[in-house]
């Protein structure tokens, strides 16, 4: 159990009131309070008081939130996720909220309460298109990793930064959750019946298998960059305003230094969430369209960001045949690492809306194209080479799964081709 206060929306007000950061931000004397957390870990406190001002309060609790206190979790992890946002305000501004400051005794972290902001996942799966996010997400991206890297950053400098930033906790929850448990039959795992031969194939895979222990391994070893390290759809928040659509990147708990292909195929693999829900309900063809390019808009901004960058790279014998070069294999890394973190939206622990929402036929079809298609960018990313050319691989599967429709959702497992 914890050794601190658990709070609660009664006890918000009295904890603003006697944290001296935290003074003046909000009117508590006509704060209204709401704890809004729907992830899987925390506790999230949005207030506003009686002119409109707001404060968000992340507190970390000492176990999973999804599970409960059977599964410990330290409560340090806010340190992290102040420390992601520290690096999106300095090197990103605008693209995350304005961070107040983190409370490492209790473990409460205060940043800008986005009032008026909807959750990216929401948007998408109600078929609500938000065009020039992608792009922005995808410089979000480039600009974090660039500045955060031997690129820009001294050797020794570096190597204290990734020293500090261990973040051995959530990372094994990756590690687990994501390369490890849904190729097994764990615990943590759980599927619709009809799943249960496109599952099984998967599991029985040995190049599958193996493209996804290369993954692992990549994520375990390569500390190149300070990645968000749970960059869903989930953790991006959208607002539409006179001047277009706006995004604001939240939650990088998971925050610890990464691949740089790690954050760009989770954002790339959610994608393909969204978009096998938007092709069984048959969304306008507009909407579709513009998702169906999200993905390799993402990479195009992340590329130009870093080209944009490059000139301003520390050590001068890196050349531009160098950054070619890196830049085919983040491309690379990117496709393995979007098929893993979609596979593990359909198999194991923390499910994502776009398919549980889904009524039960249209739940089988999309979890079958993200699968199939998921598995495909793992095992042909280095074939395929490129964000454009993985992205065409869900048209096929598409076509293939839903072509399929008339074989009845039971037999879609016995139908892989």
């Amino acid at each position: 159990m914890a050794d601190y206060e658990i709070l609660t929306p009664e006890t918000v007000v009295p904890y603003l009131d006697r944290t001296p950061s935290l003074q003046g931000i909000v009117d508590t004397s006509t704060l209204q309070v709401r704890e809004v957390g729907d992830g899987n870990l925390n506790l999230v406190f949005v207030c506003q008081d009686a002119d409109g001002k707001g404060i968000c309060l992340k507190q970390s609790l000492p176990y999973v939130r999804l599970v409960g206190e059977s599964w410990p979790l330290t409560p340090k992890r806010i340190l992290a996720e102040a420390r992601g946002l520290e690096a999106g305000a300095t090197f990103a501004p605008g693209l995350v909220p304005h961070y107040y400051g983190v409370d490492d005794v209790t473990h409460v972290l205060a940043m800008e309460n986005l009032i008026g902001w909807g959750m990216f996942r929401a948007e998408l799966n109600e078929g609500h298109a938000y065009p020039g996010v992608d792009r922005a997400l995808g410089e979000y991206v480039a600009k974090v990793a660039f500045n955060t890297s031997y690129f820009a950053v001294e050797q020794n400098e570096l190597k204290d930064r990734v020293a500090a930033a261990v973040n051995p906790e959530l990372c094994r929850i990756t590690e687990d959750l994501v390369f490890t448990e849904p190729y097994i039959d764990a615990p943590n795992n759980s599927f619709v019946p009809e799943l249960a031969g496109e599952v099984a194939a998967m599991r029985a895979d040995e190049t599958l298998r193996a493209e996804v222990g290369m993954l692992k391994w990549a994520f375990m070893t390569q500390a190149e960059i300070l990645v968000h390290g749970d960059l869903h759809t989930g953790s991006v928040m959208v607002k539409q305003t006179d001047d277009g659509a706006q995004c604001r990147v939240i939650d990088p708990e998971f925050c610890y230094y990464g691949p740089v292909g790690f954050d760009l195929g989770a954002l790339f693999g959610n994608v393909l969430a969204a978009r096998a829900r938007a092709a069984v309900l048959h969304r306008p063809a507009e909407f579709q369209t513009w998702l169906a390019a999200a993905g390799p808009a993402i990479w195009d901004a992340f590329e130009s960001e870093m080209r944009r960058q490059w000139a301003g790279r520390l050590d001068p014998t890196w050349t531009d045949g160098m950054l070619e070069a890196w830049l085919a294999k983040v491309a690379v890394d990117t496709v393995g690492f979007a098929g893993a973190k979609a596979n593990r939206r359909i198999i194991g622990l923390a499910k994502v809306s776009d398919i549980q929402t889904l009524p039960p036929e249209e739940h089988v079809t999309a979890a079958t194209i993200v699968l199939r298609t998921a598995s495909r960018w793992i095992k042909e990313r280095a074939a395929l080479g490129t964000v454009a050319a993985a992205n065409a691989v869900f048209d096929e599967v598409a076509a293939e799964v839903i072509g399929a429709g008339d074989l009845g959702a039971e037999d879609l497992g016995e139908a892989r081709g």
